[in-house]
């Protein structure tokens, strides 16, 4: 399959600009998900890409080729849409064939690529039901299907899942996610959610305001985000920040602030001597605060308990420290009560630090 490349792809509403200059290339059979929130641009980028909206400055390539002065229906891709835009009154085998009776392809053609993709993503035993008699998975399902039968070299979804509820988005996730190893093709995922970001793709491209602000394996961007946004955007519960000041004391570098004193540990440390007397942000994802009655003081946050949601083997506790809302991940047989100050060591190789001003990374 062609890469794709997105080579300072500007767009303009009148003397407005939403995308300022996207650069991005996507490789051969890579599963690249656009991530951010609601008007970051990845709708916009994904539409581009289709040609159903203009290009105002740059270029779109697919290989070596420019598309962006091309019609969709040459540019060798095929949609699904968060509408799943299904015909109603044609049946699900007659839904999935609609492109291919278009291009007039021999009966007997239709009849196996149907049969195949139907297979694919679990349809065989609905061909013959119309989309009224379906469940809204079995829909989004046809959807897909509709589009490989197409047999396109890119495949671009656009929020297929948000129309779904929460258990049926986690079905049709796993499907979507084993349907893309089977099909070797490029695909381009549209999402706010992060959770389906990280389940899914190859590589993360996380938007915001127009920019791309990270873009890499999901892995690299939760455990080394660029900045602020992106720390704060990839996880749940979302990453804690708290305003302090690095403290260079006797070669030990310590990260201070409201009601905590941390020692810094390992590579951290030497980041942090680079930057000392500075005002930062300090960032902790609940998942690295351990309880701990026993943790050393210049290893531990003390946080007063508000609140203790119970989410099964696991709770999430909403904490105060100092003036700020501090969440933690733990295991629900700990017994906490309200009002209750407890102690939790922090990880030392889940500290993360911002510049106060521009908050990108400390590096």
């Amino acid at each position: 399959m062609p890469a794709i490349q997105l080579d300072n792809l500007v767009k303009r509403y009148g003397e407005v600009e939403v995308l300022h200059g996207i650069e991005l290339e996507m490789a051969d059979n890579e599963f690249t998900v656009l991530v951010g929130p609601s008007g970051c641009g990845k709708s916009t980028t994904l539409r581009m890409i289709a040609g159903l909206e203009d290009v105002s400055d740059g270029e779109i390539y697919i290989g070596d080729r420019p598309v962006s002065h091309l019609e969709p229906k040459d540019r060798d891709l095929a949609m699904v849409f968060q509408d799943y835009a299904l015909y109603p009154h044609m049946n699900v085998a007659q839904n999935i064939s609609f492109a291919l009776r278009l291009q007039k392809r021999p009966k007997s053609e239709i009849d196996a690529k149907v049969r195949e993709v139907a297979d694919l993503v679990g349809l065989t035993e609905f061909l013959a039901r119309k989309p009224g008699a379906l469940s809204g998975g079995q829909r989004q399902r046809v959807a897909m299907a509709r589009a490989l039968a197409k047999d396109s070299g890119i495949f671009l979804f656009d929020e297929p899942l948000s129309n779904l509820d929460a258990k049926l988005r986690g079905q049709m996730r796993a499907e979507l996610a084993m349907m893309s190893q089977r099909v070797e093709k490029n695909m381009i995922y549209v999402t706010h959610d992060q959770i389906e970001a990280m389940t899914l793709a190859d590589r993360i491209v996380v938007m915001h305001g127009g920019y791309i602000q990270q873009q890499g394996a999901p892995e690299d961007l939760f455990k080394r985000p660029a900045n602020k946004f992106v720390a704060g955007f990839l996880g749940s519960p979302p990453m804690n920040f708290l305003a302090a000041e690095l403290l260079d004391e006797a070669g030990q570098i310590f990260v201070s602030g409201d009601g905590f004193r941390l020692r810094l540990e390992g590579e951290r440390t030497d980041i942090a001597r680079r930057h000392s007397k500075q005002s930062v942000i300090l960032g902790i994802r609940p998942s690295d605060l351990r309880f701990d009655a026993d943790a050393k003081s210049d290893g531990l946050l003390s946080l007063n308990v508000l609140v203790s949601e119970y989410v099964g083997a696991q709770s999430v506790l909403l904490c105060e420290c100092g003036g700020a809302k501090v969440m933690v991940e733990l295991n629900s047989e700990t017994p906490v009560a309200l009002g209750q100050t407890l102690n939790f060591a922090v990880n030392p190789n889940g500290v993360h630090l911002f510049d106060h001003e521009t908050e990108e990374a400390l590096a």
